[in-house]
């Protein structure tokens, strides 16, 4: 299923466009130069940076609030399945990896080779707002977990979330003059180790809360009216997809050595080793622990020891740091290409640092100042994931697979593959919409509620 694609002649290429245009002219000397060198990242270099990617505090922090929305069974069935779903989807967009012959250093380039004009500007707009939207809600979270940090050791400080905010985006704008994804990976080493130390320290935290609170009081039934429920349960979905969001794979994979294909599945096979003990755990036990009073954002739940929870929140900001990065590359590469594809400003290291210091501060002040004004975690998180990670994640892999992948000989299987895809595709693309719809209507009623710049 995952074979070469020999038997497969290309589809059609990029057509001619003015940004298509622009890439094939500074072939040679444009900064995507260096993307097509070989990659020297491992398959654990991989896994570090798909960990990374995807599992994060603020990824897998609200999942017990999702299965809040959901109720048990439903939430639980829609954790599994989004997690075998995008598995299945990582897998499909590692076997794509030089599907024509051709190396596809960036998801859109991927998407253009496969679709054309269409495929490389659609992903790319999905691309931009699962990027900026992911970045928006971890920023949150980590201004939410220093500033719980501070108000353990000052609790009557005078310093607000949006302070925090501002300290957190200072610290990302000086990691992103490292050039690219590759020399992040001992950062990444550092983040998935934190992720781990995360999800374990807030899983203990979790239970021990569970077991001082009375369960006789403890409640697991849907809260509010029923179009309440219809909404919250729509908003959940879309707190699902975020959760598996992972717009980056490509990118990833153009770091990784030959066999680059292989070494991506085993990348891919053990950070959603790590992905399935940290997710499902916490999210049984965050809901468990809290019922239906869990917050969006799991560590604002816990209570005691408190020593825990400031850990929790170090690991927590130390992580989102990481995953932070690789989510600004995106961008960085759109004005990489188009202000340090001259070779005059190549050529220059000074003038090159000052326009990437330039790009780079124009992006986190854009940033920082839209989760200062409007710091409403959960509703960030489930939109993100309706209008950016879900196509990505789960339509986008289903669709490409069936129209450039090396489909199995043995027609049963062939079909088994098609009816599979075909099926993920028109899922997930329902959930898309009923997400951006419960998002919607909690971002409507929050700005109702709270003033902009609000110490949440």
């Amino acid at each position: 299923m995952f074979s070469e694609y020999s038997s497969q002649p290309p589809v059609s290429s990029l057509p001619p466009s003015p940004t298509a245009a622009a890439a094939e002219k500074h072939g040679e000397d444009s900064v995507e130069e260096a993307g097509e060198v070989d990659g020297r990242g491992t398959w654990k270099h991989a896994a570090f940076h798909v960990a990374t990617t995807i599992a994060t505090p603020a990824a897998y922090a609200p999942l017990p609030f999702a299965l809040a929305s959901l109720g048990w069974p439903l939430g639980v069935s829609s954790l599994v399945s989004g997690t075998l779903a995008t598995w299945y989807s990582s897998l499909l967009i590692a076997s794509l990896w030089r599907w024509n012959g051709k190396k596809q250093i960036t998801y859109r380039k991927l998407a253009g080779s496969i679709f054309g004009f269409w495929g490389y500007y659609s992903i790319a707009f999905f691309q931009q707002v699962a990027s900026l939207g992911n970045n928006i809600a971890i920023q949150i979270a980590a201004g939410s977990s220093l500033k719980a940090v501070y108000k353990h050791f000052s609790e009557d400080g005078a310093l607000t979330l949006q302070h925090f905010i501002i300290f957190f985006g200072a610290f990302e704008l000086v990691l992103s003059q490292l050039p690219d994804i590759h020399s992040l990976r001992w950062v990444n080493s550092l983040c998935t180790l934190s992720t781990i130390g995360f999800a374990a320290t807030t899983i203990g935290v979790s239970i021990y809360n569970g077991k001082k609170i009375d369960r006789n009081t403890s409640s697991y039934s849907l809260q509010g009216s029923s179009s309440l429920k219809i909404f919250k349960a729509f908003n959940a979905l879309g707190v699902v997809a975020f959760s598996f969001g992972d717009a980056m794979l490509p990118e990833i994979q153009n770091t990784v050595r030959e066999p680059a294909r292989k070494n991506m599945y085993k990348g891919v096979t053990a950070a959603y080793s790590i992905i399935i003990v940290s997710y499902w755990i916490l999210a049984f036990c965050g809901y468990w622990a809290f019922g239906s009073e869990v917050q969006a954002y799991i560590v604002s739940s816990l209570s005691v020891p408190e020593w825990t929870i400031v850990m929790a929140n170090l690991f927590a900001v130390i992580q989102i740091s990481g995953c932070y990065q690789i989510y600004c590359r995106p961008t960085y590469a759109y004005f990489e290409e188009r202000f340090l594809s001259n070779k005059a400003n190549r050529n220059v290291p000074l003038r090159k640092h000052f326009i990437r210091l330039t790009f780079t501060s124009i992006y986190m002040v854009l940033i920082t100042l839209i989760a200062s004004a409007m710091p409403f975690f959960g509703d960030f998180v489930s939109i993100c994931g309706a209008i950016g990670f879900t196509p990505l994640d789960f339509v986008f892999p289903a669709i490409a697979y069936l129209k450039a992948g090396s489909m199995p000989k043995n027609t049963k299987l062939r079909h088994s593959v098609q009816l599979l895809n075909i099926a993920i595709a028109t899922w997930f693309s329902a959930v898309a919409v009923l997400g951006c719809i419960g998002a919607v209507k909690f971002i409507i009623k929050d700005i109702k509620t709270y003033k902009f710049f609000h110490d949440m």
